[in-house]
């Protein structure tokens, strides 16, 4: 929070009065798990159904990550959270020469179905739910773990987990693209529809706000774009034809879990009330399942200091506490080294540890809701509700979030946020303890996470060796056949789930969609 003697402020800009009283707030008159879902989706909340402790984690290669799940699960871990090296999500194959030196850096590197089942081996993927952390080439990941489920004997009906597809927060924040907007849309409605048919129990997207927080947005900002762009994939999913009642109910949101620990306690409930809002009155949906926002939470990654590294453990217990408060559905804490390296097992297993604590020892479990009633959350809440509409007004005035992307106004609000907040903290009108505050010069001492650089020539090999070992007409045919629905109106998974089990490659396909489609270019 910025200060100054007269007032303070948050990030959003909210003034915070010294003393709140019945006068700032109504608070909601709904019970949990009633529309508008301000105070939770579920009636009893943690009390029925606690969050899953989903540690996003990835690595190297498959079997290095798949080693670090299987400690992550023996430790207590209810979820699996994958991520994806830079060249997996960019759409190359790790032999790609546009891939050197970033093949397992960010992530696991999956260049086929057989990472992906080297990736999820011994883990019973009928029992454990997954979410994968993938947006451009989400839908040919999605359809290589249904492949690797069905080579365990698991079908695609009794998978569960969520696949983030949610390529318009990468146009306004994150960057990791490939095809322009609108092609892109097609991608996203078309795994709604086959998801529907083949994967019932799957979340088709996560929404994500979390990016957008990360590249330097205010807590309204996330709201409100984050929101705004699920409008966008509602409206799509409409004109395919969808019903929202039905892909409403498998869509999920992410967002950041961030300092200020009542104002996003506070944005976490607008959000619920805003999106349930959204979908009865913009969209007609009528089951509370629809109506309801559901959402992962993960701890600000761009809060973790290098130095005093150590104070990251505070930062992380704090922003967790929110997102529990703030009735999250599941949770990712960050490694308390996270600003210097990937995290060790040792951090990982901290950052779990601090999950546990909060839930068994803490006491957030028993009772829904419990800031609800506050007379200055339910001002927050109220204030960034109204903050985040006035948001999506002028969105929609710009003709929605792909116009307002393509006009990069979206991008434009952040930088204006991210270049206000660093200016404050130069200043020290913020205060970033070890940063710019209580600062010491004795070195750090850490051990820090090594990539081995065997793991990427090894992967490359893998690669090269499946390409000489598949059938390569049987490859050529289904590639040809993508080509052809790429370019109708037919649903593309079916032809890109032929491709894959033939042994084609991610890198592979995501080309031939790129001679077809072209690249996005942001300049």
């Amino acid at each position: 929070m910025a200060t100054t003697p007269e007032r303070r402020l948050t990030e959003s800009g909210i003034e915070v009065k010294p003393v709140y009283g019945p006068e700032d707030a109504s608070g909601p008159a709904e019970e949990p798990g009633e529309f508008p879902f301000t105070r939770g989706p579920y009636p009893d909340m943690y009390r029925g159904r606690p969050w899953t402790m989903r540690q996003y984690a990835g690595f190297g290669s498959a079997d290095e990550t798949n080693a670090r799940f299987r400690t992550l699960l023996s430790r207590g871990q209810t979820g699996l959270s994958v991520a994806f090296d830079l060249p997996t999500q960019l759409g190359y194959d790790s032999d790609d020469p546009a891939a050197e030196g970033e093949v397992g850096r960010t992530g696991v590197a999956i260049d086929s179905v057989e990472d992906m089942a080297r990736l999820t081996a011994g883990i019973p993927l009928g029992e454990v739910s997954t979410s994968m952390t993938i947006n451009a080439p989400a839908a040919l990941l999605l359809l290589c773990y249904e492949l690797a489920a069905a080579e365990q004997g698991v079908p695609g009906e009794a998978l569960r987990g969520t696949v983030q597809n949610d390529i318009l927060k990468e146009y306004v924040a994150r960057g990791n693209y490939i095809f322009p907007p609108r092609p892109s849309m097609r991608l996203t409605t078309d795994l709604f529809a086959y998801c529907a048919e083949r994967i019932p129990k799957w979340n088709t997207i996560s929404i994500s706000g979390y990016h957008i927080r990360e590249a330097g947005s205010t807590a309204a900002q996330e709201l409100a774009f984050t929101l705004a762009n699920g409008i966008a994939y509602c409206q799509a999913a409409v004109a395919a034809g969808l019903s929202p009642d039905d892909f409403g109910a498998h869509l999920s949101f992410f967002f950041n879990a961030h300092n200020d620990v009542l104002q996003e306690v506070a944005k976490f409930r607008a959000a619920r009330r805003l999106w349930a809002g959204i979908m009865r009155g913009r969209f007609g949906a009528t089951s509370p399942r629809a109506q309801a926002l559901r959402f992962h939470a993960q701890t600000g990654g761009s809060t973790l200091t290098a130095q005093q590294p150590e104070n990251n453990l505070v930062r992380i217990a704090a922003q967790a506490l929110s997102a529990i408060y703030g009735g999250a559905q599941s949770i990712h804490t960050n490694g308390f080294d996270e600003a210097l390296a990937l995290p060790t097992e040792r951090s990982a297993t901290l950052a779990l540890r601090t999950q546990q604590v909060l839930m068994h020892e803490a006491g957030p479990t028993a009772t829904a809701d419990p800031l609800g009633g506050s007379w200055y959350v339910e001002s927050l809440t109220d204030e960034l509700e109204r903050l985040a509409t006035e948001l999506i007004e002028r969105i929609d005035d710009l003709g929605g979030a792909v116009a307002a992307i393509e006009a990069g106004w979206m991008q434009g609000q952040i930088e204006e946020s991210a270049y206000r907040w660093q200016r404050e903290v130069e200043s020290g009108d913020r205060v970033i303890v070890g940063v710019n505050r209580f600062t010491t010069d004795e070195p750090e001492r850490v051990e820090l996470h090594r990539l081995d650089p065997e793991i990427e020539r090894a992967q490359r090999a893998r690669t090269q060796a499946l390409r000489a070992s598949r059938d390569a007409t049987a490859v050529e045919s289904a590639v040809a056949e993508v080509r052809r629905v790429a370019g109708s109106g037919e649903n593309l998974l079916p032809a890109l789930r032929e491709a894959l089990g033939a042994r084609a490659t991610i890198g592979e396909l995501c080309g031939a969609l790129r001679e077809l489609w072209g690249t996005y270019d942001a300049s």
